[in-house]
């Protein structure tokens, strides 16, 4: 047995029409799909809904549910807000600044350019409070990638010991946190 790929992922949203505008605006995302019920499938209980799905490119779809009976939505309160966040990648550099220049044109406060070393991102909020990042690859991805396939497994152990960040790929971030 084996996970063929990720069929969506799905989250709440405050308002349908508002994230479907949002997301096709901001990051060029097709609306594909809108699904509406009075109960839930699965559980069969009482509880209008409306979700809607996005293309997310390559197969991949973001979907959103509209809960309008339900008190208004929270966020982990034990969870920084960085913690929890929705990850898409982009072509490269070029693409990501010009995504970049296109958000904050449009009034979206964005974080970075961070460098990951693997890849680099920006990070800002959507409408409904989650925290996206866009990345694209660094040139030298491939490279950077074997070096932390090579030590993967002994960072997890020494971390599962200590809970202290072990020094195996320390030069991930070093420009990042030179000042730190």
């Amino acid at each position: 047995m084996k996970i063929e790929q990720m069929h969506h992922v799905a989250y709440r949203c405050k308002d349908a029409k508002e994230t479907v505008e949002w997301y096709g605006k901001m990051l060029k995302m097709d609306f594909i799909l809108a699904i509406a019920e009075n109960h839930v499938p699965s559980t069969h209980e009482p509880d209008p809904y409306m979700h809607i799905f996005l293309d997310a490119g390559n197969g991949n779809v973001l979907a959103f549910f509209e809960l309008p009976t339900k008190p208004e939505m929270g966020f982990d309160p034990n969870t920084p807000r960085w913690v929890q966040h929705i990850a898409f990648k982009v072509k490269d550099r070029d693409e990501l600044l010009a995504f970049k220049e296109h958000l904050e044109d449009s009034g979206v406060d964005v974080l970075g350019v961070t460098d990951h070393s693997i890849f680099h991102s920006i990070y800002f909020f959507d409408p409904n409070g989650h925290r996206i990042e866009l990345a694209c690859p660094d040139p030298k991805e491939d490279e950077l990638l074997n070096r932390l396939n090579d030590v993967k497994w002994q960072m997890l152990e020494e971390w599962s010991k200590t809970k202290k960040a072990p020094k195996h790929a320390e030069w991930l971030h070093e420009k990042e946190l030179a000042d730190v």
